[in-house]
C-alpha cells in the first residue's frame, strides 16, 4: 500500500479538543495527540478540528517530501527523560515560540535526524 498523504490523514490519529478560556483567546483548540505541536483553532470544535486537519495535511505533505519518519497511531513510541543544560537565550527563544518545550524538541530532533 502506498503511503501517501491521504494514507496518513484517513489513519485514526487521535484529535484533543480544549475549550479555550476568554483569557486564552475564547474559541476551541485542536490538536493531534501524536503531533502536540499540529494546532488549529474555531469559533466552535468543527472549525477547530478542520482547522487542525488542514495544518496536519500541511505537516504530512512537508515530511513526505523531505523524507522525515512519519508516526502514525499505535506506533509503540517509548520516552524517557532527560536532564540537559542549554544557554538560557535558547532556552527564552523557545520559550517565545511553544509552550511545551519537551515536546518542540524532541519534534525538532526528529525532523534534523530525519527519524
Amino acid at each position: 500500500m502506498k503511503k501517501d498523504v491521504e494514507y496518513y490523514m484517513n489513519l485514526p490519529y487521535e484529535i484533543i479538543v480544549k475549550k479555550l478560556s476568554k483569557d486564552e483567546g475564547d474559541g476551541y483548540l485542536a490538536r493531534y495527540k501524536d503531533y502536540p505541536l499540529v494546532m488549529g483553532d474555531g469559533e466552535n470544535e468543527a472549525e477547530a478540528i478542520a482547522d487542525v486537519k488542514k495544518a496536519f495535511r500541511f505537516v504530512i505533505e512537508t515530511d513526505l517530501k523531505e523524507g522525515v519518519k512519519i508516526i502514525e497511531p499505535g506506533d509503540d513510541i517509548k520516552f524517557k527523560r532527560i536532564n540537559i543544560t542549554m544557554p538560557e537565550s535558547i532556552i527564552n527563544a523557545i520559550d517565545k515560540i511553544t509552550n511545551n518545550r519537551s515536546a518542540w524538541l524532541s519534534d525538532t530532533a526528529r525532523r534534523a535526524l530525519s527519524l
